[in-house]
Parts: structure tokens; C-alpha cells; sequence
């Protein structure tokens, strides 16, 4: 498929609605450009998509919250990684960078394996190419998320990211609907920890914190409170919303959309946490 012109979309706050949030979708694209050339099947390919996340969260300008959101594909390139998590099983010299475990496991800037755990590629990439694509898609998206929030601390005096992901069911074996990453406490105030996850068990979610996640990239690049700028990453349960087996909305698909829309309403009503 060809790609569109940018790699991501944005939609401002509603005038007059403005608020220190500032909400990005980075896994939720599916557009794979043709030189991805991946001997995988397309459904395990997408298999790594946050599927749907950024239609979730769509109301967010409406209420007082920017968003960003990726067009490409988390196969073709992991927008929360970092931009040299270079996996040297599948990059060709990247042997001189230091592997991060994520990388090693076959899931780095550039992945090795699907969602599913399946092998993208029948060989390996250079370094020439997966840098293309980190060129192309990942730096562009970060240098807009970067003008987003220090915009956003300008006229408001802080910028709180809020990273919106969705894990599949099995990761907490269906006990959790809700994960809360906040690096352990260091990435926000431990005020807006506590309201989201008020403002989630008030939907009826059970919610936990850092377990198995507790921020990927963008996270531990934004949450620096000292600064001004504070992240937290949430994981939605696609067993609440997705079928993952047929790759579609599921029945849950409306009451979720409706909770978050609750969620994201009354954070924006009252954002000063």
C-alpha cells in the first residue's frame, strides 16, 4: 500500500477548550508501505496494531485535549522505541549498538517478530533501510509530538502526555482491563495517577498499575514533572472492545467507547490534579 503524505495525524484541542493533556495513539496505524517487503502473513503483521485505539480516543479535541495519532503500522516502525533500539538479529551492523532487552527479543524500533511472535522477514534488513524508515516515520512523529507539548506547556504551564495503548487479553490473563504506566511513580504527579484510575473503576474496570507495563518510550522521554512535562501510559484490554480473532470491533465495542468516553470527559472537565 502506498503511503499517505504524513505518517500521523493531528487533531487540536476544540478553541477556547485547551487543557495541559495531550494524547497520542502511537501503535494504532495500519498502512504498510510496499517496501516493508515482510514474508509474513497480513494478519500477522497487524497482529501488533493497537487496533482501533485512536477511534477510541477521537473525542478528545472535543473535550480540550490535542491528539496525535500514527497512519503507519507498528511492524514497519515502533514509534515507542527509541530511535536507535536496533535488534542486530535482524539489522544488518547493528552489532556496535547496545541491545536493549525489548530489542533482543525481537521487538525493537524495527521489529523482527509480529505481535503473534511470528517472523516478519526471510532476512535480514541493513541498517540503510530500517534507518529509512526511522527517518521517515518515527523522527517526523516525535518532532511533532515535541512541538505539541512544549506548545502545550507554553500556554498552560505543564503538558501531561497521555499514551493510549491496547494490550491483548492474554497479557493479565483477563484480570485486568486497565494497566496505568507511570515508570513506577516518576512520570507524573501521582495525583493524575490516582484520578485516572478512580475515573476508570468508576466505569466498572479493574485497574493496575505498571504490571506488565509501566511506559515504554515516550513515557520515560516526557515524564520529567521537575520540567513541566509529566506521561502516563494506559493499556485498554482488547478483550473489552476487540475480537482478535476475526480482527474486528467485538459486541463490547460501544459500552467501551462509551466508558472512555466518560473517562476522558471528566479528566478534561478537571485536569488540575
Amino acid at each position: 500500500m502506498d503511503a499517505p503524505q504524513s505518517p500521523f495525524w493531528i487533531a487540536p484541542a476544540a478553541a477556547g477548550r485547551a487543557t495541559p493533556l495531550v494524547f497520542a495513539s502511537p501503535h494504532s496505524g495500519d498502512v504498510y508501505p510496499a517496501d516493508m517487503n515482510a514474508s509474513a502473513s497480513v494478519r500477522a503483521v497487524r497482529s501488533a496494531e493497537d487496533a482501533a485505539v485512536d477511534q477510541l480516543i477521537d473525542c478528545g479535541p472535543e473535550q480540550g485535549a490535542a491528539v496525535i495519532a500514527a497512519r503507519f503500522g507498528r511492524a514497519y516502525v515502533d514509534l515507542n522505541r527509541a530511535p536507535d533500539e536496533w535488534d542486530p538479529a535482524l539489522i544488518i551492523d547493528a552489532d556496535d549498538s547496545p541491545a536493549t532487552a525489548k530489542a533482543l527479543a525481537g521487538y525493537g524500533v524495527v521489529a523482527r517478530l509480529a505481535g503473534d511472535g511470528t517472523p516478519l522477514y526471510e532476512r535480514r534488513l541493513t541498517k540503510s533501510e530500517a534507518g529509512a524508515r526511522v527517518a521517515q516515520v518515527h523522527a517526523p512523529y516525535h518532532a511533532a509530538l515535541t512541538q505539541m507539548m512544549q506548545a502545550t506547556r507554553s500556554h498552560a504551564g505543564r503538558a501531561v502526555l497521555v499514551d493510549w495503548h491496547s494490550m491483548p487479553a492474554r497479557a493479565t490473563g483477563g484480570a485486568v482491563d486497565v494497566v496505568l504506566g507511570d515508570r513506577h511513580g516518576s512520570s507524573c504527579d501521582a495525583a493524575l495517577t490516582r484520578r485516572l484510575r478512580r475515573l476508570f473503576e468508576a466505569q466498572g474496570l479493574t485497574v493496575g498499575l505498571n504490571r506488565p507495563y509501566a511506559g515504554g518510550y515516550a513515557t520515560q522521554r516526557w515524564g520529567r514533572p521537575d520540567e513541566g512535562f509529566e506521561a502516563i501510559q494506559v493499556e485498554l484490554s482488547r478483550g473489552l472492545y476487540w475480537d482478535e480473532a476475526a480482527w474486528a470491533p467485538s459486541p463490547g465495542w460501544n459500552r467501551c467507547r462509551s466508558a472512555l468516553r466518560r473517562v476522558i470527559a471528566e479528566l478534561c472537565a478537571d485536569w488540575r490534579v
